[in-house]
């Protein structure tokens, strides 16, 4: 048979010795095996080459074996792993797709200590679907017929091994030559061994798991390339170019200053390689800095230099710290950098500039798109900047050589700047150098400059003084916050969207504050509660913002959606970005999630809502969703739930419930805290109901806001899932099973925490605090569930559709549409609809709202 039927890593391998005649023993560090010789000569030559084979990987401290994938880092290697049924074989087997191989191990902890059974190439195979949960892996030598648990599930089985042998049968010329050079043998970020693909503008190999966060990066910024399917590509420059750099020299740019605690490793999951890669390539955090650094014209002079030579590790750095690749030369003959180095012979160089030539890099900064011509100027920053004495005076911010000249190199009027950050996106803060504190200046020539301080305190010093110079007396009160960024931009608000009027910004944390140019100030925008933020082109140059912002706390005032428009393409990304990242998630904590106005993190609202329609009778939370699908939602509503839409038929409930309870499992510092948790475990033990019930009141009143109304909303949501318990099975009891050691973290062995999960539920009314008229709002919330499942169950339309009459523009019976409308339709849908059945093509620059009217024509 060509497929074995054991094997064991040379590399678990600790002894290997004779037991008897023609028997010699090995032990491993988990288990042992006896082997039966022919005669005594060979069982001795087979323990001579055993013990030389395993005394030369300990001395190596190789990896072992193919098999011996079952190392710490082999869940996180594997393309896929679990269990199938294999035909001939009385178990399940665990299996595991990576790479172009398949492994077959007897269970799961046979995996973890390396030993398989067998290992099948994919190169050989092909994959066929036989029935509903069965399919084929078809090799010349054999035939290995799997079952899987579920449809679904032998789908994504199927996919997996489609790909891995796509990957066997893939081209692996290109990938051994550039993997010639000892660096580009690992990952260029994570170190993951014989990395298959690779960032052809960057010069790094990289691994595949690294790619993919690559490409979400965007090809402005790095443009990710497989060594092996993407033939075409790899010409013979480009793969001499990858020869020449290797990924030892580009690290010496890129990760220059990594800090141990912020590197990666082949083990570190999809999150973290996201922000570690950000930092590295969008923001260049750990880069070393070229000592030109912010002077732009002696940056482009250099790279015009620099690309006459074979000096690629200068051109990297001038290139990736603001050079222009399109500058002038100011050769007629040799316009550009890459005429030059033609011109020089230089191929290589001439490869480099190709492809980082619409790479978007300005001023040592990623921009969202290319490059304006108007690169930054940067006055003090690091320690390679040049030091300048400088004075605010009568309006004038001037910077001298020294503090004994009287003539300044350049002056900036306060009345030319448009924005102060206190912080740049850019991440100057983390440049050696003494420079702790950094601050910049926009001015209405789209230029910015950079300041660097000793300390923090005496850069907001500057900052504030400098704001005072150049905010206008109708926003002053915004000196008094400690702001982030403070600015003038143009915006449009609530129902006077014809004009575009002046106001003054001020961005303290996630809260933006907002004086209008008559000195109104307006109430402040929590960032975190948006509704929706989104970014779009404006016809008149500049480029709006728009965030819709739910109802506030006090029922008074209106929800308002706010337009900010940039003139000024620097600055207004600059305030793009930081508002998208004081918007989003910003830790592990409940006060750090998007919220919504009740200050219930988004992520639980949404999956509670999609729960409470969807799976009120699917066996709720009783059955597990799929792992990689869970982790795959929980990410994306971590990144931004705003952008998640959670449907029918996309999205499985059970997957959806499995990401709700894994978010509560992992949130830092629990529901419950850490300080409050013990009280709340011991409150199970008082025997007066009414006393306990006070206790756990008492509890509630101390956690923090955003705690306690996510703590009521989720209770609040359990309470209407066991009042379904007669199709569900979920009681009080089974969801304080399921939840007791969610939420308080533990591993199930505390039972006082499911008593508290199920007291909760049990006395949600009296703990929580619930009047009348919210009792009545969840009853008849209760009562539409039941009516949209007998619906449901007897094949009548789904509850919650109905027919809406629309008007467009005007009440008018001309203008009157009909509109088949479903409990999951958007007012963004519905707007999309009346437009498509009349025709209107909606344009740039128009604004269409939709209203709904009561009976009395109220909007």
């Amino acid at each position: 048979d060509t497929y074995s039927k054991r094997l064991i890593p040379v590399s678990s391998i600790s002894r290997v010795s004779s037991v008897g005649d023609q028997k010699f023993e090995v032990v491993t560090n988990n288990r042992n095996f006896v082997f039966r010789a022919e005669n005594d000569a060979d069982r001795n030559e087979w323990i001579r080459t055993l013990q030389q084979i395993a005394e030369e990987r300990k001395s190596k401290a190789a990896v072992g074996m193919l098999m011996s994938l079952a190392s710490d880092s082999a869940t996180e290697l594997a393309d896929k792993s679990g269990f199938l049924e294999l035909r001939g074989f009385k178990h399940k087997l665990f299996v595991v797709v990576a790479g172009d191989k398949v492994f077959l191990y007897k269970n799961a902890e046979d995996y973890r200590l390396g030993i398989g059974i067998t290992y099948i190439e994919m190169n050989v195979g092909n994959v066929k679907e036989v029935d509903r949960r069965g399919f084929d892996l078809t090799t010349p030598y054999r035939i290995f017929s799997f079952s899987a648990d579920s449809e679904q599930e032998k789908e994504e089985w199927v996919e997996a091994m489609q790909q891995s042998i796509t990957e066997a049968l893939s081209n692996s010329e290109v990938a051994e030559r550039i993997w010639a050079v000892e660096s580009n043998r690992f990952c260029a970020d994570c170190g993951s061994p014989k990395p298959d693909w690779a960032s052809i503008n960057l010069c790094v190999v990289i691994c595949k798991r690294c790619a993919g966060e690559h490409r979400g990066l965007g090809p402005g910024i790095t443009k990710v390339r497989s060594l092996k399917m993407d033939r075409k590509v790899w010409t013979e420059e480009l793969i001499k170019l990858f020869q020449h750099f290797g990924n030892i020299m580009a690290n010496q740019f890129w990760a220059a200053n990594v800090p141990p605690s912020e590197a990666i490793s082949p083990t570190s999951g999809s999150q973290e390689r996201r922000r570690f890669l950000i930092a590295k390539y969008r923001e260049g955090k750990y880069r070393h800095y070229h000592p030109l650094f912010g002077n732009q014209e002696e940056l482009n002079r250099a790279l015009c230099a620099a690309v006459t030579t074979s000096d690629l590790a200068e051109t990297q750095a001038l290139i990736f710290c603001g050079a222009s690749v399109t500058c002038d030369t100011g050769d007629p003959q040799c316009p550009t950098p890459l005429a030059l180095a033609e011109r020089s012979g230089q191929r290589l160089q001439m490869e480099f500039l190709l492809h980082n030539k619409t790479s978007g890099w300005f001023g040592g900064c990623r921009g969202a798109g290319p490059s304006s011509g108007r690169l930054l100027s940067a006055l003090l920053c690091c320690a390679e900047f040049s030091r300048r004495w400088c004075t605010l005076q009568d309006g004038v911010l001037s910077y001298y050589e020294n503090d004994r000249n009287t003539v300044p190199n350049g002056e900036i009027r306060v009345e030319e700047i448009v924005c102060l950050p206190l912080r740049s996106c850019m991440a100057w803060h983390s440049c050696s150098g003494p420079h702790e504190g950094t601050f910049e200046v926009y001015t209405e020539a789209d230029r910015l400059y950079l300041f660097g301080l000793e300390s923090p305190d005496s850069a907001r010093e500057w900052l504030k003084s400098i704001a005072k110079s150049f905010v206008h007396p109708c926003a002053e009160e915004l000196l008094a916050l400690d702001f982030e960024r403070l600015g003038r931009l143009n915006y449009k608000g609530g129902l006077t969207l014809e004009r575009a009027q002046e106001g003054w910004f001020a961005l303290v944390g996630s809260t933006l504050h907002v004086c209008s140019e008559d000195g109104r100030r307006q109430e402040p925008l929590q960032l975190r509660k948006l509704q929706e933020l989104c970014e779009y082109p404006c016809p008149a140059g500049g480029t709006p913002l728009a965030g819709e912002e739910g109802p506030p706390a006090e029922p008074r005032h209106a929800g308002r959606t706010l337009y900010i428009q940039g003139e000024r393409r620097l600055d207004f990304l600059g305030w793009v970005h930081a508002i998208q990242k004081a918007a989003s998630s910003s830790g592990d904590t409940l006060s750090e999630q998007q919220l919504t106005e009740s200050d219930v993190p988004l992520l639980v609202d949404r999956c509670i809502d999609y729960i409470t329609q969807c799976g009120m009778d699917q066996g709720i939370y009783r059955k597990s969703g799929q792992n990689s699908k869970t982790t795959s939602l929980l990410e994306a509503l971590q990144r931004d739930a705003r952008c998640v839409r959670l449907k029918e038929g996309e999205h499985q409930v059970d997957d959806v419930a499995n990401t709700l309870k894994r978010f509560f499992r992992d949130l830092g510092d629990g529901l419950f805290t850490r300080r409050w948790a013990p009280k709340w475990l011991w409150a199970t033990v008082l025997e007066d109901e009414g006393a306990k019930v006070g206790e756990y009141r008492q509890l509630l009143a101390v956690l923090p806001p955003v705690n306690r109304a996510t703590l009521k909303a989720l209770i609040n949501h359990l309470f209407r899932v066991q009042c379904f318990s007669g199709e569900n099975q979920m009681n009080t009891h089974n969801l304080a099973i399921v939840f007791g050691p969610t939420l308080f973290q533990t591993d199930g062995k505390d039972y006082k925490a499911g008593r508290v999960v199920e007291d909760l539920i049990s006395h949600y009314v009296e703990i929580f605090n619930v009047n009348d008229q919210e009792m009545k709002k969840q009853q008849d919330e209760i009562t539409a569930i039941m009516k949209m499942r007998e619906a449901s169950s007897s094949g009548t339309q789904q509850a919650g559709d109905f027919i809406c009459t629309v008007y467009l523009e005007e009440k008018k019976t001309e203008t009157e549409q009909h509109v088949k409308v479903s409990a999951t339709m958007t007012a963004e849908e519905l707007t999309f609809e009346i437009l498509d059945r009349r025709k209107i093509v909606m344009k740039e620059k128009d604004y269409w709202s939709c209203f709904e009217v009561n009976e009395r024509e109220e909007a």
